[in-house]
């Protein structure tokens, strides 16, 4: 068995936390510069809004509704991610995290569905108790169906948090009123298809023939089959691995017109991607930078600003990125030309595992250096903070800082945001 913890509506769950006032009432974040609604409680929901929805098309509708209204604080929702996960992974030897707000426990040296039913209502008040944060868990033979029961959980209340699938009426059961498009990994193309054959449900899906869902839908169709008829198919080591890494941001007012503003947006981005290229021990061969105007502003010049640098050896040293990702910047920059732009990122791919890496017979750096370095940066920014230590040019540029007109506190990452208790 396989045991799914959710956090409900996570982001708006964080900001409660510290506003215990805000309980019962509608929440929703917004993106980077406060532009779109990016996450809402229940409450938000039930009043129609929604995701990706400008702030500016709804704001006064929002007012009137006095829906209390938050930026996105990253840093909070981080730590208590990791409060939450530490939890859980006391639960299990086998835990993995799957995203901020989902982590998975195998849960297969357990005696009986008893004791995973009776372990996963203890690790919910601990949650609870222990964060602050509501928590929804899933248990079922495939993380698929494990995911089903998560969402089940959270549709009624009947269930307290925890949903199982142990038996095969539970599972046909299941199957049979899930929406298809719901399913975990059916993405839009593949429902399109479904939908094109008369495919509503996950039951649908789960009694096709099998030999026609591998021609049509490959193999992770095919796995996608088989979770959800019980077969437990999606390894835990395939899923972190991403095939390309993007960090990118819009800039507040205007944007950035000088180069070196720039050039420390995009250092940033490039270090960022590094960190979590390393965080899932993977390396890449190629970086694309990019860097435009707005599109909308037609008063000012327009221009964009993209290229793609491949590495002579596949790497994921922040050094080397931000030494390539700068390196676009000055050589596409027009001094000429007073440019505004709107919005950079750094992506990069042609990613592989760190274990077996391609050298170069000319290679000048060395490898091995250069891993215990960022391997010691890694262990300070994680104990001391983010970006503790950092290249000279990810200077601070407050042209370069994302606008948070509804910022809360960090509460539980900075002394000087400490909750005051009178």
């Amino acid at each position: 068995m396989w045991l799914l913890c959710d956090c409900d509506n996570f982001y708006a769950s964080c900001e409660r936390v510290f506003r215990p006032d805000l309980n019962g009432k509608p929440v929703v974040i917004l993106s980077n510069n406060d532009g779109c609604i990016v996450a809402r409680s229940k409450e938000a929901k039930a009043l129609g809004i929604k995701m990706g929805t400008p702030l500016y098309q709804v704001k006064d509708f929002l007012e009137k509704n006095d829906v209390a209204i938050f930026s996105s604080n990253y840093t909070l929702y981080g730590d208590l991610s990791h409060r939450v996960m530490s939890l859980l992974s006391q639960c299990s030897d086998k835990f993995y995290q799957y995203s901020i707000d989902e982590g998975f426990l195998d849960m297969s040296g357990f005696e009986s569905c008893e004791k995973i039913l009776e372990l996963a209502r203890e690790c919910r008040q601990t949650i609870t108790r222990g964060v602050g944060i509501p928590v929804t868990l899933g248990i079922a033979p495939t993380k698929t169906l494990a995911k089903m029961a998560s969402k089940y959980g959270k549709l009624y209340k009947g269930y307290n948090g925890v949903c199982m699938i142990d038996t095969e009426e539970k599972r046909l059961k299941a199957l049979e009123k899930f929406p298809v498009e719901d399913v975990w990994g059916i993405g839009r193309q593949t429902f399109e298809k479904l939908n094109y054959h008369g495919i509503r449900t996950a039951k649908d899906f789960a009694e096709l023939n099998p030999q026609w869902v591998r021609r049509m839908f490959k193999i992770n169709g095919f796995r996608i089959w088989q979770e959800l008829n019980g077969i437990s198919c999606i390894d835990v080591d395939e899923l972190p691995e991403k095939q390309s890494i993007c960090t990118s941001r819009s800039f507040s007012d205007q944007g950035i017109c000088k180069r070196e503003d720039l050039e420390a947006a995009v250092a940033n981005f490039a270090s960022r991607c590094a960190e979590k290229l390393r965080k899932q021990h993977s390396v890449c061969k190629l970086i694309t930078v990019f860097a435009y105007t707005s599109r909308f502003r037609t008063d000012l010049p327009s221009n964009i600003i993209s290229a793609t640098i491949p590495f002579s050896v596949a790497t994921n040293d922040t050094r080397e990125m931000i030494k390539a990702a700068t390196g676009v910047i000055r050589h596409h920059w027009n001094p000429n030309v007073l440019y505004y732009y709107k919005k950079a990122g750094v992506i990069l791919s042609e990613i592989s595992s760190d274990k077996i890496i391609e050298q170069n017979l000319f290679d000048k750096v060395d490898r091995r250096k250069q891993h215990r370095l960022n391997a010691v940066i890694d262990r300070i920014n994680k104990a001391q903070g983010y970006s503790v230590v950092k290249s000279a040019v990810q200077y601070y540029s407050k042209r370069s800082q994302l606008k948070r007109e509804y910022m809360s506190q960090r509460y539980t990452t900075n002394l000087a945001e400490l909750m005051k208790v009178k």
